[in-house]
């Protein structure tokens, strides 16, 4: 089955590319690897959240910041498909890192990377296991509570 097809059969549909909020391309082919750029969980050009990941008040709660973390998935997959010319032309996943803008007690980074992680399994089936870090950090970018960037295989 294509990756269009597939994302057609979990009812996702590839975003627009998030622009680039600094100087940077959101994707990079080099050899039979594109890389994105990290990408932030934009939905319509804006953050469902900003803060830091924890489980106390007035912080991101772990499992919305997963499911920003598969909307980060989705926007790298769209990034990564823009550089190579399609979808289609994505044949698997090879590397992932995950950031987690954290509260110092909040140790549940590798969870939350797990919806990016999820998310590609879904769209790739077995071409998208994939290497992984899923790294805790102060802040990131306009104040996101995650960011991942991908490196897919393609042809």
């Amino acid at each position: 089955m294509s990756v269009a097809a597939r994302l057609r059969e979990l009812g996702l549909e590839l975003p627009p590319v998030v622009p680039p909020v600094a100087a940077y391309i959101p994707a990079k082919v080099h050899g039979d690897l594109v890389w994105t750029s990290g990408q932030l969980p934009m939905v319509s050009g804006s953050l469902p959240a900003v803060g830091k990941v924890g489980e106390t008040d007035g912080r991101v709660p772990a499992a919305d910041a997963k499911e920003m973390a598969r909307t980060c998935a989705l926007n790298a997959i769209a990034a990564a498909a823009a550089a190579v010319g399609g979808v289609d032309r994505l044949t698997g996943v090879f590397k992932v890192t995950g950031f987690v803008a954290s509260d110092p007690a909040f140790t549940g980074q590798p969870g939350v990377v797990n919806g990016a992680s999820e998310l590609l399994g879904e769209v790739f089936g077995e071409a998208g296991a994939h290497s992984r870090s899923a790294v805790g950090v102060a802040v990131l970018p306009l104040d996101a509570p995650v960011e991942v960037e991908v490196a897919f295989t393609y042809a």
